[in-house]
């Protein structure tokens, strides 16, 4: 047991454990945000343009049973926003990723190709080959020079 609670407690001193609790709390915080946002502004704005408040929206049953179709449409609003939002924030975070390696000069270089195509069965073969593994033909170095 002493050995489990080691291994439990290394794990869950580990950065990456640590950063997604991190990102569990802001997310939970970050979701009533966008709640307010679509219960409170947009749920209105589109109520008074089709009439409808969403949060009102319900299906009869019998006696007191209700289905909330109101709030489900909420719900998938609110996912279609935090699912919006969220790819704007990474889109952003990419291209100033991107901006910040151009910057410094870390820019990854293309690398050197491996392969090449044979110039007869048009197969993907390694680059210093001399004979085709595929059709067997013979690649001369003037055939070398046109499929570089």
């Amino acid at each position: 047991m002493k050995k489990f609670m080691e291994e439990f407690r290394k794990f869950i001193n580990q950065g990456n454990v640590m950063d997604m609790a991190v990102g569990v709390i802001i997310g939970a915080a970050f979701k009533a945000i966008v709640d307010s946002l679509v219960n409170d502004i947009i749920s209105p704005i589109l109520g008074i343009a089709g009439g409808v408040d969403f949060s009102a929206v319900k299906l009869h049953l019998t006696g007191d049973s209700y289905i909330n179709i109101g709030n489900f449409i909420n719900a998938v609003i609110n996912f279609l926003l935090m699912a919006l939002i969220l790819f704007l924030i990474v889109k952003f975070m990419n291209r100033a990723t991107a901006d910040v390696k151009k910057l410094a000069g870390t820019q990854e270089k293309p690398k050197a190709p491996t392969t090449k195509m044979c110039p007869y069965c048009k197969s993907e073969i390694p680059i210093d080959a001399t004979r085709c593994p595929h059709c067997t033909s013979m690649l001369t170095e003037e055939k070398k020079a046109k499929t570089k």
